[in-house]
């Protein structure tokens, strides 16, 4: 039913459609297509915001861990998280391996698979996983850190939850699912399968036609903040502001929000910005983004430093810093 009020913006109109939950069940992509299935096909059509039942929300549970459980794993409470990835395609598995290691050595707190790694002639799966989990454990022992090496599962149907169950069994500590690839039930098959039971963060590849025209899709607050909740998503990586994307500032702090905010008993997912992160702009993302956030930063280490352990050392200790002056009693 349409609601008896809408908001009007110049031509534009934001009309509240409530539907009843019976229409849904308990399964997800059914609840996706109720929420835009054949409308989503209409042009000037755009989700804005998804506001799940009491009864929805008991049943698609939403992230297992969520801020607090990530944090517990690392033992990391009182500071931005920092993420970085091994890349690029066509590295063998050895020197995947390394470059982990190098990154573990500066304390870094998530080392994950670029998207691009899956099972290619050039690194195999099923070498690569317990190869670089080997390095960071070793990392580990020597900085006395919590490093987590964190495998990109994403494959072909079934494949994406037997490589979980896989990567379960090798010792990783998380898993990372591209969900509109693999596609959002499969994530929430990989997020709540017992014999996983690991924090599985989001890569946003293949998400830029439902979330980039203004006029159709979805707002990034529905998709990335709100829909990737409801599909169990842990984290949640999106490009920045100021990058090499478009996302505005605007954009950035509706994502966050749409992760964060109270949601009928879901557990909050962790925003991972990323894209464009540096050293130069490291505290303004700081002050924008709070402390509940991963940045996931790349090329922005490789530039300050050819020594990625050092590099990784000294943003480790510029974002200590900038917590203990932000955050100090928080």
């Amino acid at each position: 039913s349409v609601e008896p009020w809408r908001d009007r913006d110049g031509d534009r109109y934001r009309v509240v459609i409530s539907y009843d939950e019976d229409t849904c069940g308990t399964e997800f992509s059914q609840f996706i297509n109720v929420v835009f299935g054949n409308s989503s096909m209409k042009p000037l059509v755009r989700v804005e915001s998804i506001h799940p039942t009491v009864a929805q929300a008991a049943a698609f549970r939403g992230p297992r861990f969520g801020i607090e459980g990530i944090r517990d794993i690392v033992g990391v409470h009182h500071r931005p998280m920092l993420c970085s990835a091994i890349k690029p395609m066509g590295l063998d598995t050895a020197t995947l391996a390394d470059m982990a290691f190098r990154f573990a050595m500066g304390g870094i707190d998530f080392i994950k698979d670029d998207h691009g790694l899956a099972d290619q002639r050039f690194s195999r799966f099923e070498e690569r996983i317990p190869a670089c989990m080997d390095a960071v454990e070793r990392a580990n022992r020597q900085t006395g850190r919590k490093c987590l090496y964190i495998p990109n599962v994403t494959g072909d149907g079934s494949q994406t939850l037997a490589r979980a169950r896989f990567a379960r069994r090798a010792g990783a500590s998380a898993v990372i699912v591209t969900g509109a690839l693999a596609g959002l039930p499969t994530l929430r098959e990989v997020a709540l399968d017992p014999e996983v039971g690991l924090p599985v963060f989001f890569h946003p590849a293949f998400c830029g036609s439902y979330t980039v025209s203004p006029e159709s899709g979805f707002s990034q607050r529905a998709y990335y903040g709100e829909l990737l909740r409801l599909a169990c998503a842990d984290a949640v990586i999106f490009p920045s502001f100021g990058g090499r994307f478009t996302f505005s500032r605007k954009q950035c702090a509706a994502i966050a929000d749409g992760c964060r905010a109270p949601m009928s008993g879901i557990r909050p997912s962790l925003p991972a910005p990323g894209g464009g992160m540096n050293f130069s702009n490291i505290s303004d993302s700081i002050a924008f983004y709070g402390k509940d956030v991963i940045f996931l930063i790349g090329g922005g280490l490789f530039r300050h430093d050819p020594d990625i352990t050092r590099s990784v050392a000294d943003l480790l200790e510029l974002v200590e810093s900038e917590s203990k002056t932000r955050f100090a009693g928080v």
